[in-house]
């Protein structure tokens, strides 16, 4: 059942996402050669609770950190830890926060240093196909047309999206309905309405599409090993048209 959130609701989801946003812009930041992973969770840790929010993923299913860090070859889920980023390294930043009971949930992707310019344009890439799907999410719109949006524009790229991992709706739970593919084709599936909340976020690899699970349970990696790429935004459909909620400063 896809819930409808009210004014009172989407306020408290506006302040987990401005949270969300700004969290992220600040471990941007930090994530230059020779940080760990583990730090960059440890600054994330910090900083919810200075907003004095709680961590969306911590514990969530078991998981065992506050955001997730995948870099290179891993497409979601990667466990901060030990490993020190490198010049040239891939890193997707995922994080959430909840306040008031109500969830906000975003990532980002980022070069660290420099990188050739295949992995920029994969970078970029991935950013516009989230554009694009966001510029669907309008009231009257069928939850597909996001979907087809985000596709047309990897695969014109020559890049693959990820099926294995989709979009969600978000609200009171981290997932909840409707699943928002990164692919399919136009005008099917449900109507979007005003109120709904969705997180779109695309997933792209410069190879295959196929995806397998590391031994830690979590971290989803290529198959083929090639470069991947992750973006993703909390938005409502207004009246007016799509408001993310997920961007910060």
């Amino acid at each position: 059942m896809i819930e409808l959130k009210t004014e009172q609701e989407l306020g408290l989801m506006r302040q987990a996402g401005n949270i969300v946003g700004r969290l992220l812009q600040h471990v941007v930041a930090l994530a230059r050669p020779k940080i760990t992973t583990g730090e960059l969770d440890d600054a994330a840790a910090a900083f919810i609770k200075a907003q004095g929010a709680q961590p969306a993923f911590l514990g969530y299913r078991g998981y065992p950190a506050v955001i997730c860090v995948s870099v290179n070859d891993e497409v979601v889920h990667g466990i901060p830890g030990a490993r020190r980023l490198r010049e040239g390294d891939l890193v997707s930043i995922d994080a959430g926060a909840v306040v008031g009971g109500f969830f906000g949930d975003a990532a980002v992707t980022v070069i660290v240093g420099d990188a050739p310019p295949k992995t920029r344009k994969l970078v970029d890439t991935t950013r516009r196909a989230l554009e694009a799907g966001i510029a669907q999410a309008r009231a009257g719109q069928r939850l597909s047309d996001i979907s087809h949006a985000v596709q047309q524009v990897v695969e014109r790229a020559g890049f693959g999206v990820v099926r294995d991992f989709v979009g969600h709706g978000i609200g009171r739970a981290l997932h909840e309905d409707p699943p928002v593919p990164n692919f399919g084709p136009p005008h099917m599936g449900p109507m979007l309405k005003a109120g709904m909340v969705l997180a779109i976020e695309p997933m792209v690899t410069m190879g295959g599409v196929d995806v397998q699970i590391l031994e830690d349970g979590w971290t989803a990696v290529t198959k083929d090993q090639s470069l991947a790429a992750h973006f993703e935004h909390t938005i409502a459909i207004r009246e007016r048209g799509p408001e993310i909620l997920t961007a910060g400063d």
